[in-house]
């Protein structure tokens, strides 16, 4: 019995919950800005409100996995999943998609409405990625578009647990929603190579049939062009001491791409990312960095507004 509990839980990926570190902006920015009264309760909403995220995710996951369980077995690694090899009960499956869902929507609600709102956004964005007739990850471009919208929405999230009564800059939205699609199109491009063959990456894969490396690498570089782009107004508006910071920042997408086109590279499997310890390293710096600078002000910098 517990067994086939293992294989049920496998399938809410709790390991991928290190993911919502991309709610850390949303937590941190405000944070400094509005200094928010620390007190008891705010740390419980701050618990609850990730442990909410985290839920929710894992409902996504769940649809996900038993949705693409067809596909997955033409894939070299994936086709050793639960949802694959394990046969799986269907009515168990959705059972575990509606409590995670639920649960997730309840801490929501009592964390606050609007981020209610935004975390039932959250569920209902995996909704359309994985069930048919919508289905957007089967659709190019769209794909990688309605995955990393997820970014957004985490950092919103994290916003809202700070600062209720306000939303992120939109500048930040759309740059950390290109900067999401940079990375799933990352691990698109880094799929592709790993399967090696057109045929069987659109088994795997649907856009996979229209996709090829060229492809993929151009939409790479415009989504980390429109990422910065955006950023870069997002810096200049609100705390014009950040633009130090953008150099480095920059790095980070370039190491990202780079890892890309390793063999069985870890930007296919971005759960994983914490066993790069030079690159978490980096992004740790990046973090202070930006920290810092955000509590500092540097007077001459004025000469960029001139």
């Amino acid at each position: 019995m517990f067994g086939k509990f293992k294989h049920y839980l496998a399938i809410a990926r709790l390991d991928h919950w290190f993911k919502n570190i991309f709610m850390l902006p949303g937590i941190v920015i405000p944070w400094i800005y509005l200094s928010p009264e620390i007190d008891v309760l705010l740390f419980i909403k701050l618990v609850v409100g990730v442990l909410s995220t985290c839920f929710i995710a894992s409902a996504n996951y769940v649809i996900n996995e038993w949705l693409d369980a067809e596909f997955d077995r033409f894939h070299p690694v994936k086709k050793h999943r639960p949802s694959v090899t394990q046969g799986l009960k269907q009515n168990y499956v959705y059972l575990e998609y509606a409590l995670f869902g639920l649960a997730g929507l309840g801490m929501a609600m009592w964390v606050d409405l609007r981020f209610f709102y935004v975390a039932l956004f959250f569920l209902i964005m995996g909704f359309m990625y994985n069930v048919r007739p919508f289905r957007t990850k089967d659709r190019p471009y769209i794909d990688v578009i309605s995955e990393s919208i997820n970014n957004p929405i985490r950092l919103t999230l994290g916003w809202l647990m700070v600062s209720p009564e306000t939303f992120p800059p939109s500048s930040l939205l759309v740059s950390y929603w290109f900067g999401g699609a940079f990375l799933m199109a990352t691990k698109r491009f880094s799929e592709f190579r790993f399967i090696n063959d057109k045929e069987s990456a659109s088994l795997y894969r649907k856009s996979f049939g229209f996709y090829d490396e060229q492809k993929l690498m151009v939409s790479v570089v415009f989504y980390a062009l429109v990422s910065t782009f955006f950023l870069a107004i997002f810096l200049f508006k609100h705390r014009l001491e950040l633009i130090v910071a953008f150099p480095f920042i920059a790095l980070i997408f370039a190491w990202y791409l780079n890892m890309g086109y390793d063999e069985n590279s870890p930007a296919q499997r971005p759960e994983k990312l914490y066993k790069q310890k030079s690159f978490i390293a980096y992004l740790g710096f990046v973090v202070v960095l930006v920290v810092a600078l955000m509590l500092v002000d540097i007077p001459f910098l004025e000469v960029f507004q001139q």
